[in-house]
């Protein structure tokens, strides 16, 4: 008996819950006015090579990680480099250079199904223009020039163990400014001498910079980054939500030199009522940043602000499970013989979720499947955890030269 492996590959996806890529391209057919819209944007970026930005906000289970797999598949057919993580307690957003790690290993070229990117750096030469260009950028753009004189020994090294310690520094593992000044003056045999000193806690914004003038030098069209929730920034500590804002509004409101970049933030409709009134966010912007409320007030009022995401309509939901019983019958070989609209009323009485509706379709075709007969399937929304669980402020790091 044969299967089909993709679309086996999507009925388990949607049966966890699971974000899939796979399923983003193959589920693109819904919320095509949002679509429409995202892809305009997009295409500006592209044309005019400014940054532009949007929120997604809506309810748990009603597709924004779906969404933002959608726009993967769109930016990468568009020539574009895509990176997407989940933000969480690990990689939370008052520390940039923990965001840039983890989205570092999730940086994808245009349609390659591996992360990756560090082989691009490898096709520079110290005398091309490229390499000219992006060294001059670090130079004269970049708010420090550090990052001039680890892409002036990378493409000038012949040393392997040299080359590997620069390339983990581009990843996001940073050199200390002692072992960068030994590299350098045993391949110039001159010192380096810096405008002003690095600090990844504060100056870290310069490699998302640099990255983004890399993926267009290199013939890309851009470079698109979705975080997905957003929400979690809520359980943090309360000065560390305030400079997470901070930092959300370098993407939210990217300066010129971050160049034809387009970011999506996904967040739950609740973290208004969850966070932003219940944990008293202006206030706290009051007390703590009194001289200086921006630009984590105009992020608060972004979020607040936030278009949500329309339920799909009758016609819309109709599609998708016309998708899954196609589907369920090409990932076990067998032809469905189901009336949709029974599929429908039991996906109706299972709750607004759409990722509960989905459940019954395919739990009703399984039993149909095995059993020959779809029986008695129920399956109760999920509800999402309240934002009221609050991590405390964590200790700034030392930071080191």
């Amino acid at each position: 008996m044969e299967f089909d492996f993709e679309a086996r590959h999507i009925i388990e996806a949607l049966r966890s819950g699971i974000p899939s890529k796979t399923v983003g391209k193959c589920f693109c057919d819904s919320r095509t006015e949002l679509l429409n819209d995202i892809e305009k944007e997009i295409n500006t970026v592209i044309d005019t090579t400014n940054s532009d930005s949007r929120i997604i906000s809506g309810r748990y289970g009603e597709g924004k990680t779906h969404m933002l797999n959608t726009v993967f598949n769109l930016a990468s057919a568009n020539n574009m480099v895509v990176s997407m993580i989940s933000i969480s307690k690990e990689t939370p957003f008052n520390k940039l250079y923990l965001i840039y790690q983890k989205l570092m290993n999730n940086t994808y070229l245009p349609n390659r199904e591996q992360p990756g990117f560090i082989q691009e750096l490898e096709r520079l030469t110290p005398n091309s223009k490229i390499t000219s260009d992006l060294l001059l950028y670090c130079h004269s753009v970049l708010e420090r020039d550090k990052l001039y004189y680890v892409l002036k020994a990378f493409v000038s090294t012949d040393n392997l163990d040299e080359k590997y310690l620069l390339q983990d520094d581009f990843e996001g593992d940073v050199l200390s400014n002692v072992t960068l000044k030994q590299i350098y003056k045993r391949i110039f045999n001159e010192k380096i001498k810096f405008n002003e000193n690095f600090y990844k806690t504060r100056h870290f914004q310069d490699y998302f910079y640099f990255l983004s003038k890399l993926f267009k030098e290199l013939g890309y069209n851009g470079w698109v980054i979705l975080f997905d929730e957003t929400e979690l920034v809520g359980r943090l500590g309360r000065k560390t939500r305030l400079n997470s804002y901070k930092n959300m509004a370098k993407f939210l409101f990217p300066e010129k030199k971050m160049e034809s970049t387009y970011s999506i933030f996904a967040i739950t409709s609740s973290y208004s009522a969850d966070v932003i009134d219940s944990k008293k966010e202006y206030e706290g912007i009051e007390k703590y940043f009194p001289e200086t409320p921006e630009p984590m007030k105009t992020v608060l009022e972004a979020i607040e602000d936030a278009e949500q995401l329309k339920p799909l309509n009758s016609e819309e939901i109709h599609e998708v499970l016309e998708k899954i019983i196609d589907f369920h019958g090409k990932a076990y070989n067998w032809k469905p013989s189901v009336d949709i609209n029974e599929i429908l009323k039991k996906s109706n009485s299972s709750g607004y979720l759409l990722r509960s509706k989905i459940r019954v379709a395919i739990e009703f075709l399984d039993n149909l499947y095995i059993y020959q007969d779809a029986g008695n399937v129920v399956i109760g929304e999920v509800e999402s955890t309240k934002l009221d669980t609050e991590l405390p402020d964590l200790e700034y790091e030392l930071e080191d030269n």
